[in-house]
């Protein structure tokens, strides 16, 4: 299974869009600061998750959302 997943910064409010088969993973690395377009602004917390078969629907769905359709 694949996520698409919406972070939400507690430091500037603003969001951050990825998918990924492990969202907890993906949470941790990037309040970690391993993740180079979020480190300045962690802490994150999930706001939104959506699940997916297959990564090909995952990455269709990302590109959705940071369309702002």
């Amino acid at each position: 299974m694949y996520f698409v997943y919406i972070l939400i910064s507690n430091k500037d409010r603003r969001t951050y869009t990825g998918y990924s088969n492990n969202v907890e993973r993906r949470l941790a690395e990037h309040n970690s600061g391993k993740v180079k377009a979020t480190k300045y602004r962690r802490p994150f917390h999930v706001f939104l998750t959506e699940e997916f078969k297959t990564e090909q629907e995952a990455k269709k769905r990302e590109l959705w959302w940071k369309s702002g359709a």
